[in-house]
């Protein structure tokens, strides 16, 4: 008996094959090799074409069955974990209307804020819990106000998990905690934000039929059956956003525990027992995975948009050299890169800045100095500071981090990296041996109803911890002392 579960990345789609009786992933593939494009036709835009996602995500379960041959009448259930914040558009036939606007994408900031002065602080953050931002429901009314004739036409609008699931079991679908991510949920009343999306002139019956988030959310058609190698009826029995899913492949479910990644973006995501809320809506509050009606579970998201995106800028920069060896370049730097500072705010508007697009900076450059080991340090202590800065805005609110689990992935493969955070949050770092295509998996095992959540995570192991040093901490806390007085005086 086997689960599949893909993450529908902005990077790439990745898809993982969960034994059952093991609770091991036993294959795993990536598609593209290479990163798939993004769209960005004006500066702050960024588009891609869910189609393509779909083609990828055919590609990596084919190459899932080469990796390991299985039985498709043995698979009992797919799980979707996706790009959060995203916006799909389709017609009465389910077909695209124009390339999604994804996650990173800035071109609502404006839209978000006049609902925002239009409904008032006290609805927004006391039903809404955020402020309704750069998220789904602002880029749907940019769509109504610029694009009329394609407003028209929708008869669905979508997050990236949703089109996926819609094009594997031909129904549009949402969950609760897709709509929050959206800005579209009600925690008061535990309903669609009706205020919200009276204001934005959106008529509700645009949005998707709600299903739970483990369960029975549809089944495989025939069409995507051929398409993809598996058998008709399969069931798709789990979904959710990257960020929550990432929480749950961790087993991060009850309040103080916390969940990071540093893949395209990096986030820090702490599940809480309160609709709390920061008054700035700079770091973001949504459904979590386990919630429901007697016990309240949320997840606190903060979120850097120039997280490995820098890195991999980089890397292109350089051209000769792999991601294992800038980490063994940047770790010949001393702490502190030789007074080289990066700030990696060049990936859209950053929400932990107040929705503002300032840009990426390097600060210090000495061209008689400083060398490509500086700048590759330079950039992994900067990924480091932008995230602590946004934790910082967390404990404001109240939430108690000491410890964060991660998959040992992306920047997490760095020590450097690993040691910069550790020293400069003051948290320790556990590293384990998933990713959010293996989470999607045990999330369709346990949605299934077919082995316990004790079943199907007893795959992952703990691979190693990283805890803070009293003196590495006082090196960090002066050099982040430093780069956050630096940060004060940029322009906006």
């Amino acid at each position: 008996m086997y689960f599949i579960g893909y993450d529908i990345g902005s990077s790439a789609i990745k898809a993982a094959l969960l034994q059952a009786d093991t609770g091991s992933c036993i294959a795993a593939a990536t598609s593209p090799e290479r990163e798939m494009p993004i769209q960005v036709q004006q500066p702050g835009w960024a588009e891609q074409e869910p189609e393509s996602w779909w083609q990828e995500v055919i590609h990596a379960t084919r190459l899932l069955q080469q990796q390991y041959p299985f039985d498709p009448a043995q698979v009992k259930g797919i799980g979707i974990a996706y790009q959060m914040h995203g916006l799909v558009c389709v017609d009465h036939q389910q077909q695209v209307l124009r390339p999604a606007i994804i996650w990173c994408d800035s071109r609502a900031v404006n839209t978000g804020e006049q609902a925002l002065q239009a409904l008032g602080a006290d609805y927004c953050l006391s039903h809404l819990l955020n402020a309704p931002g750069n998220f789904t429901a602002a880029k749907l009314r940019w769509v109504q106000e610029n694009e009329p004739p394609i407003y028209e036409r929708i008869h669905r609008v979508m997050l990236p998990g949703d089109f996926i699931a819609m094009k594997l079991t031909g129904e549009a679908t949402t969950t609760v905690s897709g709509l929050s991510e959206g800005i579209c949920w009600d925690y008061l009343h535990q309903q669609v934000a009706h205020p919200l999306l009276h204001y934005f002139q959106i008529d509700e019956q645009l949005l998707s039929p709600i299903v739970p988030t483990f369960g029975i959310q549809g089944y495989v058609t025939a069409t995507a059956a051929a398409a993809l190698g598996l058998a008709p009826g399969t069931p798709v029995t789990y979904r959710a956003g990257d960020q929550p899913n990432n929480a749950f492949s961790l087993q991060v479910m009850q309040p103080g525990e916390a969940a990071a990644t540093a893949g395209t973006s990096g986030v820090v995501y702490a599940v809480h027992d309160k609709n709390t809320t920061d008054p700035q809506s700079r770091v973001n509050t949504f459904v979590h995975v386990n919630n429901d009606i007697t016990h309240t579970r949320n997840g606190v998201l903060m979120c850097l948009n120039g997280t490995g995106i820098a890195n991999s800028w980089l890397k292109n920069i350089l051209g000769d050299v792999t991601y294992p060896a800038m980490n063994d370049i940047a770790a010949a730097a001393p702490p502190g890169a030789g007074g080289i500072q990066l700030f990696p705010f060049g990936n859209g508007a950053e929400r932990i800045l107040g929705n503002k697009s300032i840009g990426a900076t390097v600060s210090g450059l000495d061209f008689n100095r400083h060398n490509r080991a500086h700048l590759l340090r330079a950039v992994q202590e900067g990924i480091a500071f932008g995230l602590h800065y946004g934790m910082g805005i967390m404990r404001e609110m109240g939430l108690d981090i000491h410890r964060v689990r991660a998959g040992h992935a992306n920047m997490f493969l760095s020590p450097l990296f690993c040691e910069v955070f550790a020293n400069t949050t003051g948290v320790s770092i556990e590293l384990f041996n998933t990713d959010g295509a293996q989470g999607a998996a045990r999330g369709a095992a346990i949605g299934a109803g077919n082995i316990t959540p004790e079943q199907a995570f007893r795959g992952m192991h703990r691979k190693a911890v990283v805890e803070p040093v009293a003196a590495l901490q006082a090196q960090y806390r002066d050099i982040y002392g430093n780069w956050l007085q630096r940060l004060s005086a940029l322009p906006d």
